[in-house]
């Protein structure tokens, strides 16, 4: 179901009849269990309608312990609600994705939104030819201060170069515990595809689309990536999710005629997706789409994916 624009709500969006907007939760992972259904618990402007997951077990489990309903099948998920949030691998997002615009439902995605381009530029036709709205959760973009300091760069000129890292110990060694180590997609596609996304999502808004990308692997996952974005600036990027515990952290660096400007530490992963959904609702209600949709999620998949490439040619 599409929202009535025109329609007065309690939230940033209101449902058909000017109801507070429905959203279904598909995935029962950690990542749900900790953020995406905590934090759509929580939202003021919405109602958490119910779950569904590949394992039917673990979706009634997650849809119990806050009430909603069990969804043992998607596509009953999305004739009943307004927005699908994902918490799903990312070759099993895309598809169900295009099934939930084509049912009428805002897509609230996780990245990557796919690991192919086709399947990721799938899922942007498919919200734009249902005329449904789209956001990806790309925690940097939503969490604060992380948030408002991207849009500050982007207002800068003059810049000179970037560095970003995000090398995470989600595969760390034998015998410490990890909530993520168990990922079958993770451990297929490593600290690129997971955390690449991230580190993307900041440098091309400040410094312009990448124009070229030239990949480079490390020791384990590590990939080192140099790209030329689109106003003439250089940057790199080192990613990895199996650093060594002590040696595990994220920065980003940006360098210019102003200065140095260094990203910002954050938390509330939760509040971020909160504020997610708030864009996504907002973007629904306007009709304008937001920067941080599928379009830019399928953009992200490319360059990831032309990486991979070179990578495979190694």
């Amino acid at each position: 179901m599409s929202y009535d624009f025109s329609a007065s709500g309690s939230g940033p969006a209101a449902g058909p009849g000017g109801s507070r907007p429905r959203v279904g939760l598909l995935g029962t992972g950690p990542w749900a269990h900790r953020t995406h259904a905590p934090a759509l618990a929580a939202h003021a402007g919405s109602d958490f309608a119910g779950v569904w997951g590949r394992r039917p077990e673990a979706a009634a489990e997650l849809a119990d312990a806050y009430g909603v309903k069990v969804y043992e099948d998607p596509d009953a998920l999305f004739a009943d609600c307004d927005v699908a949030a994902f918490a799903l691998p990312p070759d099993v997002q895309a598809p169900l994705a295009v099934r939930a615009a084509a049912a009428g439902c805002h897509l609230l995605l996780d990245k990557p939104v796919a690991t192919t381009a086709a399947d990721a530029r799938a899922v942007a036709d498919a919200a734009a030819a249902h005329r449904v709205a789209s956001v990806v959760f790309l925690t940097l973009r939503f969490a604060e201060p992380t948030a408002a300091w991207v849009l500050e760069q982007a207002g800068r000129s003059g810049w000179f170069t970037a560095s970003a890292h995000w090398l995470g110990a989600v595969f760390p060694p034998a015998g410490e515990p990890s909530a993520y180590a168990d990922s079958p997609w993770r451990k297929a596609k490593g600290g690129l595809w997971d955390v690449g996304p991230h580190a993307l999502s900041v440098l091309i808004p400040v410094l312009g689309d990448v124009t070229s990308v030239r990949a480079t692997r490390g020791p384990s996952d590590l990939v080192q990536l140099a790209l030329r974005h689109a106003s003439g600036v250089v940057s790199n990027a080192v990613l990895s999710l199996s650093a060594p515990r002590a040696a595990a952290g994220v920065g980003l660096e940006l360098r210019g005629a102003e200065g140095v400007f260094a990203l910002p530490d954050w938390s509330d992963v939760p509040g971020a997706y909160g504020r997610a959904l708030d864009a996504l609702l907002t973007a629904a209600r306007t009709g304008t789409p937001d920067p941080r949709g599928a379009e830019f999620g399928a953009r992200l998949t490319e360059i990831l994916e032309e990486a991979e490439g070179q990578l495979a040619d190694m």
